[in-house]
């Protein structure tokens, strides 16, 4: 009986604590996260985001020489503590093409696809 008991409070608390890791890796992503999906036919060499008011465009997302290769997918990954809610979003090819997309409201998307010929489509949160 009381091995029984144990057990079910053994299975209990490991539930419990499986349970609490759950909601706080779930709380602890930015509302700006976002992933971002290559369909353009071509390599993905360099990716810059900014807020929408920032000056420069700071370092490349993609650390070392890991490009996004055409089907692929990263998940861009903010700082809790990111406030801003409109981003820049500037990349460059493999050919050296470089594009851009200003304003993406990143707190209502969750998903930038990039598209053949500088298009773009989005998925909402």
């Amino acid at each position: 009986m009381k091995l029984r008991l144990i057990k079910g409070l053994v299975a209990s608390t490991v539930f419990c604590v499986v349970s609490l890791f759950l909601v706080t890796s779930a709380s602890a992503q930015a509302k700006q996260d976002f992933d971002l999906v290559n369909r353009t036919g071509i390599t993905i060499t360099e990716v810059y985001i900014t807020p929408h008011n920032a000056n420069d465009w700071g370092d490349n997302v993609f650390s070392g020489d890991q490009p996004l290769k055409n089907g692929e997918m990263t998940t861009i990954l903010f700082s809790r503590k990111e406030k801003s809610k409109y981003w820049d979003l500037y990349v460059v090819d493999k050919a050296d093409n470089h594009f851009q997309w200003d304003n993406l409201n990143l707190l209502e998307i969750s998903e930038v696809t990039l598209i053949q010929n500088c298009t773009v489509s989005f998925s909402v949160k």
